[in-house]
């Protein structure tokens, strides 16, 4: 049985983003007008809206509070020892509590919708696992050419919040009926990696080679990918990367805002997708930061908020 969702549209152009509310809030559709009809952007498995996917694994799952994984599915803050349940199969604690649970719609028109998760009202059982309590919303815009995404974090409890967001979209390829996969190149403005083990950063960063980088954009073909980037060059207070289809003279454009420190850039197992996923902090942030490492976290006291975003917009080659 399919979960609840909401859709928004573009009068305009009949563009469409469909948002699956009781599973993690993710915008797992987004159809775009092209040339041959409706074109989805986004990958997403069959039948995910019936919630027995993997929820990490299509669409635009949102990671909070934090992203990627947790060595050893336990952390130690404030003196405290949490521990965490294996969720990537290695013993780790993996992307987060709120991409799998139902969210709460709090506003709706017809290109916008807004949703909430607070721990302490939508997962009481989280309490125990996190330092405060938290809140997190989401909303998503539909309108001139673009998917636009505000957030907004929260630390509604009276003890510090140690937070942070990730959001992993899966982007369709190729772009057009016309492009080839293997052809379609993906650019990342970024200079540096963190060296992983055993996919957990060692607490080094390491500068990319120029087989390594993705400024200048690389074909899919010739990528291997699930790697931690970092070293990023922004335009504007923002980070701009692409995804680009020559075959159809077509540009996908994925930016985000500065305060998003790092960029995960992975080649999921099926190749029919890239996913381009901006992150706040590297992941495993306590046990780095206990070895002295600056790792991104943020540290929200009682009351306080932070605002991130990023946008995805479609158009024609100059």
């Amino acid at each position: 049985m399919a979960l609840e969702e909401v859709s928004i549209r573009d009068e305009a152009t009949g563009a469409q983003a469909t948002i699956l509310t009781g599973f993690g809030f993710n915008c797992y559709k987004y159809t775009v007008p092209g040339a041959d009809g409706p074109r989805d952007v986004l990958w997403a498995i069959d039948s995910f809206e019936n919630g027995d996917q993997r929820p990490s694994g299509s669409g635009i799952p949102i990671l909070f509070p934090f992203p990627g994984r947790i060595g050893g599915a336990a952390y130690e803050w404030d003196g405290k020892e949490y521990t965490l349940t294996d969720g990537d199969g290695l013993g780790n604690a993996i992307h987060g509590f709120v991409h799998t649970r139902p969210w709460r719609v709090i506003n709706k028109s017809t290109n916008t919708v807004t949703g909430k998760f607070q721990a302490s009202v939508d997962a009481p059982e989280v309490l125990d696992l996190w330092p405060s309590d938290f809140l997190i919303r989401v909303a998503y815009a539909i309108g001139d050419g673009t998917l636009a995404c505000e957030i907004q974090i929260e630390n509604p409890g009276d003890k510090m919040l140690p937070c942070a967001l990730g959001l992993h979209p899966y982007f369709r390829l190729p772009l057009s009926d016309a492009g080839k996969i293997d052809d379609c190149a993906v650019s990342v403005p970024a200079a540096d990696r963190w060296e992983l083990k055993d996919l957990l950063p060692t607490g080094q960063v390491l500068p990319l080679s120029d087989d390594e980088s993705l400024v200048a954009g690389k074909r899919f073909g010739d990528t291997q990918l699930d790697d931690v980037l970092t070293g990023l060059t922004c335009d504007e207070e923002r980070v701009v990367t692409t995804v680009v289809d020559e075959a159809s003279n077509t540009r996908q454009t994925i930016s985000f805002s500065a305060n998003f420190q790092n960029c995960v850039v992975f080649n999921p197992p099926h190749r029919k997708a890239i996913c381009v996923e901006p992150y706040s902090c590297v992941p495993d942030c306590f046990r780095l930061e206990s070895m002295g490492v600056d790792t991104g976290c943020w540290k929200l006291p009682p009351g306080e908020s932070i605002d991130a975003s990023f946008e995805i917009k479609i158009d024609a080659i100059d």
